[in-house]
């Protein structure tokens, strides 16, 4: 399903021209990504290790939707990963903007958005690149089941 390569702005039409500004007489960049409480926006390094120390010690999933403000798939998917947070407490869901934490985004080689990892201690357990909802909701149950002990086939 859709995943965005390249680098204009579909909200505000403006163009990212590779070293972070965001050029055209447009008024200032509009974040498009859905913000609900149950996932944590994370915009600094610090605040990564946290939520990863966070889960470790608590034993829990994180899942991790690598995204862009920018991106129409990554503004599509935000509504069902809200949904997918709120269902399931018992996990950690993360939204990082590869805009802001672009190291990140790059250690963790980030190619397009949106990208999702679901880790468990730290190591990846999964990964999904795209917009689909069906199999984003089935690899969140499926790494939730396979955590529980639960392990079933896909």
């Amino acid at each position: 399903m859709g995943h965005c390569w390249s680098k204009g702005c579909i909200c505000c039409h403006k163009i990212n021209n590779g070293d972070g500004d965001m050029s055209n007489s447009q008024s200032e960049h509009v974040k498009c990504i859905c913000k609900c409480d149950s996932v944590h926006q994370v915009n600094t390094i610090q605040k990564w290790e946290e939520k990863l120390h966070e889960a470790t010690k608590q034993d829990k999933i994180i899942i991790v939707n690598f995204c862009s403000s920018w991106c129409s798939p990554s503004k599509s998917i935000a509504p069902i990963y809200c949904d997918l947070a709120d269902r399931y407490s018992s996990v950690i869901f993360l939204s990082i903007d590869t805009n802001e934490l672009r190291e990140l985004s790059s250690s963790w080689e980030v190619k397009s958005t949106p990208t999702f990892f679901f880790l468990k201690d730290g190591r990846q357990l999964d990964k999904l690149v795209g917009a689909d909802k069906l199999e984003l909701e089935k690899k969140t149950a499926y790494v939730i089941s396979i955590a529980n002990g639960s392990d079933q086939t896909r």
